[in-house]
Parts: structure tokens; C-alpha cells; sequence
């Protein structure tokens, strides 16, 4: 198989479910302005907890990896993964009046530990191909989000800064070499194997989807 029609069946598994996201009322109320910050800030605590969580897949996905230039992408990808959580106290949290503090004694949601959860125990018990499939959705999807959304921007400059930072050419780059990747695991994999991450890649999508739902919902534990 064709590697750019691999990258196109693993696309088209998880086309409808991107279609769902950019028609969510979070995303579409993050470009008109309307979002509440409030509603924001609780996306932003819940995406710390949940970075931290797939730098570990990430270092899983590596250590899995075939080759030292995946090892050394990975491990990479790990680091950019705390970094970020990192400068969110230092910058979104901060201008939302969040406090490190407060996002520790914030409980992860049930949508954030389920998601994180799925990531984990696909990174630890699959194949490689598998965990790279699972770990996909975060890059892709917020690859394709940020470039949606760039022509629209918002006139909120917090909300503005966010959707430039993954629609920008930075972060555009660091997918394209997972994607790269991608085409590659896809030219060797068996029909099982494609199925399984075909599998991995639905379903981590659809976390995508609950987890701006659930902040959308400014979810909390129901008992």
C-alpha cells in the first residue's frame, strides 16, 4: 500500500469525528469571542493534567520505537510536552488567574483520566505501530484545528494566541514528521495491524471530542 493512501485511510477513519469538533459549540464560541473564560480556563487545567500523562505515552511511543531517529523524535516530543504544560502557569493560566497551586488541587475529570488512561494502556501493551496510532489524534487533529481556525483567528487575543501556536508553521512541522512516520509504519504493517491502529486512531479522535465537550460541560465527578 501506498503510503500517502495509508495516511489517507487513517484520516478518512477519523474525518467524521474532526468534522464534530470544529462544529462543537466550544470551538465555534473560541472563535467568535463568546467562550467564557471560565469554560477556557477549565480546558486549560484539565490539558495540564492530561499533558503530563502523554508525555509518558510519548516516552512509551519511544522507547517502543524502531529506529534512533524515532527514539530521538519521540523523547523530543516528550520534553515539548512538559515544556508546554509548563508555560501554560506561566502564560494562559496566569492571564485566566489560575494558579499552579490551583491546578494541583484541581482533580483530574473523568474525561481526562479516561482519555489518558486509553493512552497509557495502549502505549504499554501495544505494538509500536499501535501506540503511535493512539497518540496520533493529539498531534493531527490539533494540527488540522489550528489551521481551520487561523483565517478566523478571534477577537479575544488570549483565544487568538491559542488557535496561532497550533496553526502556526512550528507546530505544522513537528506533525509533519510524525505524519512522515506514519507513511512509513504503514508501507510494512499487516491488514491487522492497520485495523488495530485504524482502531487506536478512532478512538483516541473521539477523546478529542469529549475532552472540548467535557470542558465545554465544565465537567466534575458526578457523586
Amino acid at each position: 500500500m501506498e503510503a500517502t493512501v495509508f495516511r489517507a485511510r487513517m484520516w478518512n477513519a477519523m474525518e467524521e469525528v474532526f468534522a464534530r469538533i470544529l462544529a462543537h459549540p466550544f470551538i465555534a464560541s473560541l472563535t467568535d469571542g463568546s467562550l467564557q473564560r471560565e469554560t477556557f480556563a477549565h480546558y486549560v487545567v484539565q490539558d495540564a493534567h492530561y499533558l503530563l500523562d502523554y508525555a509518558r505515552a510519548l516516552a512509551l511511543v519511544g522507547a517502543k520505537a524502531p529506529d534512533a531517529q524515532a527514539i530521538a523524535m519521540f523523547a523530543g516530543d516528550a520534553r515539548g510536552a512538559i515544556e508546554v504544560e509548563r508555560s501554560l502557569h506561566a502564560g494562559l493560566l496566569e492571564e485566566l488567574g489560575v494558579t499552579a497551586e490551583q491546578v494541583r488541587a484541581t482533580p483530574v475529570m473523568p474525561t481526562t483520566l479516561a482519555y489518558t488512561s486509553y493512552l497509557l494502556r495502549s502505549c504499554h501493551q501495544g505494538s509500536f505501530a499501535e501506540a503511535l496510532a493512539a497518540v496520533l489524534p493529539c498531534y493531527w487533529i490539533y494540527a488540522e484545528v489550528g489551521a481551520a481556525l487561523l483565517a478566523r483567528s478571534s477577537p479575544d487575543p488570549l483565544y487568538a494566541r491559542w488557535i496561532a501556536t497550533y496553526g502556526g508553521e512550528a507546530f505544522g512541522k513537528i506533525v509533519a514528521d510524525v505524519l512522515a512516520l506514519v507513511d512509513r509504519v504503514g508501507e510494512t504493517a499487516g491488514v491487522a495491524e492497520q485495523a488495530a491502529m485504524r482502531e487506536r486512531v478512532v478512538t483516541t479522535s473521539r477523546y478529542e471530542w469529549m475532552f472540548w465537550d467535557a470542558a465545554w460541560r465544565r465537567e466534575t465527578w458526578p457523586v
